[in-house]
């Protein structure tokens, strides 16, 4: 029997109790936050809060947490108990507290049934990064950009961060990133009267083409389309992932490959290793090749991980959009020398039947498409390093974080590293989003740190087409953008525009690695976010001119919209397919510790 031996030995007993103990305190913690749990407080100590949380009237689960700013918890979770007909016993499961909490929030039974498998998938990744062979903190702020991805340990806000819906067995211990296997991408040719083909100025498709595949590569494919008694020059060449070849483009695309609209090619030479999203390639024969972002159909976190053929398509566009800003601002360009690794091209194949169909399922209508994007290694001068953001968060097997470790060979203390930290991260953002109402969504994933010497030194910004969004705002500096083009990017009033930075940054990163820093006694909480509010008024002291701006985009008020991500799936959206990707769900308001530092400074 297949993986009986792997199994035996990632799914022990004790590995298992401890990724559940520590998912349920995730649970916890987030579902208090999405006020969709609102346990009893029983008493109080310090900082300490002893809580009950009542299933029926002989179940409840009790539980210490400390209160953290923005109305966030820190469940402690090794104090979980329950107790039950008077027995009282560790939580060890987090699928009991699931299904346990079918009462305390409205889940429909298909929804449980679900999130039952995605947890399920998301505790045995943890079971097997707690196996992965172990590299300390202090060994891994040596690791390279491409390979560190693989010790993350997913979303930090999301409690099924590694559902991974399509994915068997196999193919997890294939192509997730925590393994580490470096792959080979596989290539078709495809008719282009059903393709399309987009770059930025000065980029050729054979010139891409020539940049990714040898000589010799581009000879063996246009021999296979000829056996074919097709002519090449009536084809374009694009990578796509076995996985999506097997499980999706044979099925949806059975068509195409009868009339030779499509003709799969084989493998390409080099090997790429998959980063976080498991979509975005890093090509590892040569670095300072592109990387590849390729549409797969698996659903993870709160979406199908395709190509939205509309954004795939202005995908160039947008980075010409969002270079050019840079390029002609001083500050940016000169001062912050911020990184944007641009998507330079693009191609996109829509499926004839589905795009005909009226509202159908998004998932469809993003399944066969490549973007191409600038590495983050020619960028980088000697002696700078590139992290995600998502870094910061890591913890080793010890308990040690991995920003404990850059701090400690930076030779700096806490609040000087994190006081760098925050200039090098908001300058660039608020001056996109105040001078040109153009935002980043800047979470884990597509925000990169350049160190230097184990300091923040630079930013760089990826992942454009996805996560760029502009203001609805009559800006100048936007007046010369199409209707279309604003349709696709998506124009947003002010606090919806703010929201990327507030919660794609604050909320869904910096609480968490305030946290760390909190728990391991690095910083004081009120220090950390006070830091923060420091750099966005010494921003705005810096451009006074943009005041009105400042009031728009305001980062300074007492409450904002409180979005939510687990809600969406658990209560909101469930497991529906519709015809646009899911959004985070708006309940009620959250608290902006942020505020209080700005009433501090006006007193």
């Amino acid at each position: 029997m297949r993986f009986a031996g792997e199994l035996q030995k990632v799914l022990s007993k004790d590995n298992w109790k401890k990724v559940n103990r520590k998912l349920i305190a995730k649970m916890l913690s987030e579902y208090m936050y999405e006020d969709m749990l609102q346990p009893y407080i029983l008493g109080e100590e310090g900082k300490t809060i002893t809580y009950s949380l009542q299933i029926s009237k002989e179940k409840q689960y009790r539980f210490q947490a400390e209160k953290r700013f923005f109305d966030s918890f820190d469940v402690k979770w090794d104090t979980i108990e329950i107790t039950d007909g008077g027995e009282t016993k560790p939580a060890e499961s987090a699928i009991e507290l699931l299904v346990d909490l079918q009462g305390p929030i409205p889940m429909s039974p298909e929804t449980v049934g679900h999130l039952i498998k995605e947890l399920n998938a998301t505790l045995i990744a943890d079971a097997h990064l707690l196996e992965k062979e172990s590299k300390s903190s202090d060994e891994l702020i040596r690791v390279d950009y491409a390979e560190l991805e693989g010790f993350m340990t997913g979303h930090p806000w999301i409690t099924y961060n590694k559902g991974r819906i399509g994915f068997g067995y196999d193919d997890y211990l294939n192509y997730a990133p925590e393994h580490g296997n470096e792959i080979s991408l596989s290539w078709i040719a495809v008719t282009k009267d059903i393709a399309t083909f987009q770059s930025i100025d000065g980029v050729e498709y054979e010139d891409l083409l020539a940049s990714e595949l040898s000589q010799t590569e581009r000879a063996s494919f246009e021999k296979i389309v000829k056996k074919h008694g097709a002519d090449p020059a009536e084809y374009f060449f694009m990578p796509v992932h076995e996985w999506q070849w097997k499980n999706v483009l044979i099925q949806n695309f059975p068509e195409e490959l009868a009339e030779r609209s499509i003709i799969p090619l084989g493998e390409g030479n080099d090997s790429y290793l998959p980063q976080q999203s498991i979509r975005t390639f890093v090509n590892m024969t040569n670095k300072e090749k592109h990387h590849v972002k390729l549409p797969m159909r698996i659903l993870n976190t709160l979406v199908y991980r395709g190509l939205p053929s509309e954004r795939t398509l202005i995908a160039p566009q947008v980075t010409e959009l969002i270079k050019g800003i840079a390029d002609n601002d001083s500050f940016l360009k000169e001062e912050c020398r911020v990184i944007l690794p641009g998507e330079n091209a693009s191609m996109n194949v829509d499926h004839r039947y589905y795009t005909g169909m009226k509202q159908a399922p998004y998932q469809y209508l993003e399944m066969l498409g490549t973007i191409w994007r600038e590495s983050i290694y020619i960028y980088l001068d000697e002696g700078e390093q590139a992290i995600t953001l998502a870094a910061l968060l890591y913890e080793d097997h010890t308990g040690k974080p991995y920003v404990q470790s850059l701090i400690e060979d930076s030779g700096l203390q806490a609040d000087e590293w994190m006081k760098t930290f925050f200039k090098v991260v908001m300058d660039p953002l608020l001056h996109y989003l105040y001078q040109y109402g153009t935002v980043f969504s800047p979470h884990g994933q597509n925000t990169i740190v350049v160190l230097k010497d184990s300091v923040p030194h630079r930013l760089a910004i990826k992942d454009f087409v996805d996560d760029v969004n502009i203001s609805d705002q009559d800006f100048p500096e936007l007046r010369g953008l199409s209707r279309e083009f604003k349709e696709v990017l998506r124009s947003e009033p002010p606090e919806g525009l703010t929201q990327f930075i507030f919660t794609g940054l604050f909320i869904c990163h910096l609480r968490y690695l305030s946290n760390i820093l909190v728990n391991h006694e690095l910083m004081e909480e009120e220090t950390f976010w006070g830091q923060l509010a420091q750099s966005i008024q010494d921003y705005q002291n810096r451009f006074p001119e943009l005041k009105k701006r400042f009031e728009l985009f305001d980062f300074f008020k007492p409450q904002l919209t409180k979005l939510c991500l687990n809600r969406n799936r658990m209560v909101d959206y469930g497991y529906s397919t519709g015809d646009d990707r899911p959004h985070a769900s708006e309940f009620g308001h959250v608290n902006n510790a942020l505020a209080l530092f700005k009433v501090k400074e006006t007193v």
